[in-house]
């Protein structure tokens, strides 16, 4: 009898250490979770669905942990403790935890977050991917019978792992700090560009990504495989070496790109801000939301009279180019102080030849280590835009459009001048003469010519700006939208809300390779920059 228990103990060791060994990464299937349900030691099953979505039908033996009914408000270590227990979790042991939800949802990856902050190794934690659907869809069993208590567990909770878990100091530093953070937002679409509202305003903290939990998930509920959300991270520009925190409105959809990138991805430094927007508005100091996703694109008249003035370039330094691109006889009659003449119809010229233009710009004045300002008759117009898309071409650091007007400018009291700009060799001291430099820059892909082939990766679309749909078929889905309709009465871009309504309504996909064209090189320059704007990240000016 003895030899015959210890071999018994020995198989269903055995077995239990063979699914766990199946099930090596977080994500399970049905099939693994029907098999294990019916080994001698079958692992405790949470359902996170709502109590209502549980009583209408659930796995057989899951058991209700309804988020709905504790909340994610933050609470003392006896309490979440006395919690986990009545889940049925134990301490150690060879115990393994699948978490599921409906599919698809948050509700899941949130409790395998907060059990891992918690203390509960992930190498015990599993998720069913695809939840009840994918459960359902393989044929399995569903009951409307409710779970018996599971047997009080007997986890101890300890002191939490606070790297896991986001700090507002923290979190602030990385929304200054674009190149060595990336801020995943995990809200969707409207809430990023400010349309809708969770709390007081609308918007996305500055330098975030848009990443909403549906781009991590496929139709059938179960998470995209490994190498699309590879392809997808590096669509966006997420590198492996940078701190990555992800965020939402309260702090419990951002439990999905958290998961996915540490978990199913094994980015090395992950986060996520529990406090989220909730916490980032109550803050006393005001903190910023954008709506735009670069709203540094658009400059107005105070931000660049109080960059560009000339006890600045007397005493100090102002590291701005200000490119007038009206033609010349408009220039002579008034233009800002320190603005370089450089009309549009000059850098049409070489508009085949970008790199042309370097030997023009430099003895003009425009240092490319600079944030270029270019001024036009007022908003978004294809001049304006046409030159922008050629200085990013050239590798300008940094270009901006001035969206008022000269006569604005006036209009405002500020200065004009109708003396030419002065570029030379300045004076040994308190000289505001530009001085003429060497052009060096690192060119960029902006600017494709004829059919150029789509690169790897992502499909490529096509947005027609044109009033009318372009006439020869393109090599490519292609989505129509008259540039117009993004700009308001004043010719300057719509609220980033609005454009993102159209966008998404004339069906631009946001993860694509966009090639903006129109009926000629303006108007296909226009939507590159307010696809830009928008934070489109792979968009270039076709049709050239």
């Amino acid at each position: 009898m003895a030899k015959f228990l210890i071999r018994w103990m020995l198989l269903a060791f055995s077995l239990c250490t063979s699914l766990a060994a199946q099930a090596s990464g977080p994500l399970v299937d049905a099939a693994w979770l029907r098999q294990a349900l019916a080994s001698t030691a079958p692992p405790l099953l949470l359902d996170a669905s709502p109590t209502r979505q549980h009583g209408a039908g659930h796995i057989p033996g899951a058991v209700s942990v309804d988020f709905y009914s504790y909340g994610a408000r933050e609470v003392d270590a006896a309490t979440m403790q006395a919690r986990m227990r009545s889940w049925g979790i134990r301490h150690a042991g060879e115990q393994l935890i699948v978490i599921h939800d409906q599919g698809g949802t948050m509700l899941a990856t949130w409790l395998f977050y907060e059990l891992h902050r918690h203390g509960v190794a992930p190498e015990r934690l599993r998720l069913l991917d695809g939840g009840l659907a994918a459960w359902k869809a393989a044929g399995g069993a569903v009951v409307t019978e409710a779970t018996p208590a599971p047997p009080p567990g007997d986890v101890r909770v300890g002191a939490l792992r606070e790297d896991v878990r986001a700090r507002l100091p923290e979190f602030l530093v990385g929304a200054g700090d674009p190149a060595g953070h990336a801020l995943l937002e995990a809200l969707d679409p409207p809430y990023y560009y400010g349309g809708a509202k969770f709390f007081s305003r609308g918007g996305h903290v500055p330098h975030a990504l848009l990443t909403p939990t549906d781009d991590f998930f496929r139709p059938d509920k179960t998470f995209k495989p490994r190498a699309e959300l590879e392809g997808l991270m590096a669509h966006l520009g997420v590198r492996r070496e940078q701190q990555v925190y992800s965020y939402c409105g309260g702090g419990v959809a951002a439990s999905v790109p958290y998961f996915a990138l540490k978990f199913l991805l094994g980015y090395p430094r992950v986060a996520l801000y529990q406090g989220s927007q909730k916490e980032w508005l109550e803050d006393p100091r005001g903190l910023p939301l954008w709506s735009y996703a670069a709203p540094a694109l658009l400059r107005d008249a105070d931000w660049l009279n109080g960059f560009s003035n000339t006890m600045l370039r007397t005493f100090s330094h102002s590291p701005i180019s200000i490119i007038d691109v009206r033609p010349a006889e408009a220039y002579a009659l008034g233009h800002l102080p320190f603005a370089l003449s450089l009309p549009a119809e000059r850098f049409q010229q070489d508009l085949a030849r970008p790199d042309r233009l370097a030997a023009l710009l430099g003895p003009a004045g425009v240092d490319p280590a600079h944030e270029a300002v270019i001024v036009s008759e007022g908003g978004l117009n294809k001049r304006s835009a046409l030159v922008f898309a050629l200085l990013e071409q050239l590798g300008q650091r940094k270009v901006s459009l001035l969206l008022d007007s000269v006569d604005d400018w006036g209009l405002r009291g500020l200065s004009l001048s109708k003396e030419p700009t002065r570029v030379g060799a300045k004076k040994p001291a308190l000289d505001p003469t530009i001085a003429p430099v060497a052009y060096q820059a690192a060119a960029r892909t902006v600017l494709l010519r004829g059919a150029e082939a789509a690169g790897p990766g992502l499909p490529r679309v096509y947005l027609a700006l044109g009033a009318q749909p372009p006439g020869p078929a393109l090599p490519g889905k292609t989505v129509h939208l008259p540039y117009g309709q993004l700009l308001d009465a004043g010719g300057k871009p719509k609220p980033a809300h609005e454009i993102w309504s159209l966008l998404a309504k004339a069906g631009l996909p946001r993860h694509a390779q966009i090639i903006s064209v129109g009926d000629d090189a303006g108007e296909a320059a226009i939507g590159y920059v307010l696809l830009r704007l928008m934070g489109f990240a792979d968009v270039k000016v076709g049709g050239l």
